[in-house]
């Protein structure tokens, strides 16, 4: 069967497979199959950018058009990455610039991207439409004037002659269609970045700078903003005040996704009525974030956006429940909403009342260093939110505490749950009706959400409960841990018991060297295994690496060589992933990579 079809229509077949997990079964069925998804492969995910080279990408998948690429492990997020760890990724942009003339769209999450790297980006692909920054760091805005100044509308390069010389130099235009930097730490050198676009660029259909600091030049955002009929999403930052709001949402009416900046203002009628006037004439509006620093007086003016929106995003906006109420009741199709919690326990049970195609809630804290509750948000909030939103599937939870009870009930309301992160501020905290571990809340999570991907856990949690993990949750796929644990047991049955575990990170849990080993094949059939502040040993690394030949044992330890301590002394972090690349060239000299040959940690 495999050689029954030409080759163009297997690649017309192939074109119609969207996961990377479907695509790379499609190669493995023979060797035709493989050469033919080889050649049309036009986008490629890399989850951990260690885990293979820019030449193994490059000499696999030749043609390819798109790359979303992610660097530091995900407990950067919490900083528990130490600063200089690495996830720099100049060597991949000049590798891809050097194979990849026709790429389109660049994708980094958690990665230490320059203004060189921003530059030979804006010079180096003439079809580029795409830069999506998340969480990223290492960049300034001169690198985004790179960038910008390189976009153009053009379809064919232009000409220009050096000054210097008589030669013919070729300017690489750019599509540009899409410039995102959600929560990345740019240095903000200026607002004047946007000056740069050039005047016949009309092509961007998205636009995200909610993270910049300064100010930014108004009247090029308002010219950029006007000549672009396609502007589907934009994102402002703070230093956008209020009374500029109605200029920019009067020339970009068709925006579908707004993001304000300061929502806050002097109270004058007429800037209200600017407001409101130009919030109404946006029909499109399907999702609104920003509101910084928000006067709840103007709050009025956007309501009459409401009944189409589909996503609020309001984790820098300290709204109080009551406002919150009635922007939610104006909002019945509401399917995501990112809060903090001041919503409290009256605000879900509205969100319960109002929202039946909630399908996504985050609450986060608004002071989680606050020792005293400053809120009145407790575990009913979610379990009303699980009772009256039929269709909610993903949830992260902030609060201070949490019983099994509660837990119990939401599982049994929502079956359906693919993702579940609940962080109860105090570590350890135990079920505060009864005191006891929240084992069993937990196991009724694992054992009815039977499509569960990705857990995340706190409170006072036992061995037990990760035997319920092990048993039931058999497509798990992420699972983070805190805090919690008696033994390697738990350990032991997550990694014996969890078939789809892809990645694990762990902290502050007594889990050793017995679990590790002993489940070491285990390991490398996820993407990465995160430890820190646990009680796995120098020598358990060195016996690992040993053991496992294609995986890349990193310890990660500032207190200095793990040589001038015990092999018994536990490190202080440690970091496993597959690769096919080897160890890592560009270690800092806090990392040590255990030789996969003698045990011992490679030095450069």
């Amino acid at each position: 069967m495999a050689y029954s079809f030409p080759e163009e229509v297997l690649e017309h077949v192939f074109s119609f497979l969207r996961s990377d997990r479907d695509r790379n079964a499609v190669s493995l069925v023979c060797w035709s199959w493989y050469e033919i998804e080889r050649w049309c492969r036009r986008r490629v995910f890399i989850g951990n950018c260690y885990a293979v080279s820019p030449e193994i990408v490059i000499r696999r998948f030749p043609k390819v058009r798109a790359v979303e690429m992610k660097g530091k492990p995900h407990f950067a997020d919490f900083n528990l990455v130490p600063e200089g760890w690495g996830g720099y990724v100049q060597p991949w942009i000049r590798a891809m610039a050097a194979s990849y003339p026709s790429l389109e769209e660049i994708r980094l999450k958690r990665m230490v991207v320059t203004d060189e790297s921003l530059d030979l980006i804006a010079r180096s692909f003439k079809h580029f439409k795409v830069l999506v920054l998340s969480s990223c760091e290492g960049f300034t805005t001169d690198g985004l004037a790179s960038i910008a100044a390189n976009c153009s509308n053009d379809s064919v390069a232009r000409l220009r002659f050096s000054r210097t010389s008589n030669n013919v130099s070729t300017t690489k235009l750019l599509n540009l269609r899409e410039i995102d930097l959600r929560e990345s730490e740019v240095e903000d050198l200026s607002g004047h970045w946007l000056s740069h676009f050039p005047h016949n660029c009309t092509s961007l259909v998205s636009l995200n700078m909610s993270c910049l600091g300064s100010e930014v030049n108004f009247p090029a955002l308002e010219r950029l903003v006007g000549r672009c009929p396609n502007l589907r999403t934009l994102q402002l930052n703070r230093a956008v005040p209020l009374e500029k709001l109605p200029n920019l949402l009067h020339r970009a009416p068709q925006l579908v996704e707004f993001g304000t900046g300061a929502y806050s203002a002097e109270i004058r009628p007429d800037i209200y009525s600017n407001v409101a006037e130009a919030f109404s004439v946006c029909k499109q509006l399907r999702g609104l974030s920003g509101f910084w620093d928000v006067v709840p007086a103007y709050l009025p003016a956007m309501y009459s956006a409401c009944a189409g929106i589909t996503s609020l995003d309001l984790i820098y906006a300290a709204i109080q429940s009551p406002d919150l109420v009635k922007i939610i009741s104006l909002c019945p199709h509401l399917q995501c909403l990112w809060v903090l919690d001041y919503i409290e326990d009256a605000g879900l049970e509205a969100l319960a009342a109002s929202c039946k195609d909630l399908q996504e809630l985050r609450v986060f804290p608004s002071d989680p260093f606050e020792a005293e509750d400053n809120v009145a948000l407790t575990e009913q909030g979610l379990v009303s939110v699980s009772e009256g939103c039929p269709k909610l599937q993903s949830v992260l939870y902030f609060c201070r505490q949490m019983s099994n009870a509660a837990l119990i009930t939401i599982a049994r309301n929502r079956p359906e749950m693919v993702r579940f992160r609940l962080c109860i501020i105090e570590p350890q905290a135990p079920d505060y009706l009864t005191l006891e571990p929240l084992d069993t809340g937990f196991g009724a999570i694992v054992e009815n959400c039977k499509e569960l991907r990705r857990l995340s856990m706190s409170g006072l949690l036992t061995d037990r409960v990760f035997e319920y993990i092990g048993k039931h949750a058999k497509k798990l796929e992420m699972l983070s841990i805190a805090f919690a644990g008696d033994s390697d047991m738990g350990l032991h049955h997550v990694l014996s018991g969890c078939d789809s575990l892809r990645k694990l990170e762990i902290r502050d849990c007594p889990f050793g060297d017995k679990a590790l080993l002993a489940n070491a094949a285990k390991l490398e059939t996820m993407r990465s295994l995160w430890m820190s502040s646990c009680l796995v040993s120098y020598g358990a690394c060195k016996l690992l690496a040993q053991k496992m030949p294609r995986l890349n044992v990193e310890v990660i330890d500032e207190r200095g060589h793990p040589n001038s301590r015990p092999e018994n002394c536990p490190v202080e972090k440690l970091y496993i992933y597959r690769t096919v690349a080897g160890r890592r060239v560009d270690m800092p000299d806090f990392i040590w990579t255990m030789d996969k040959n003698a045990g011992s940690p490679e030095v450069l």
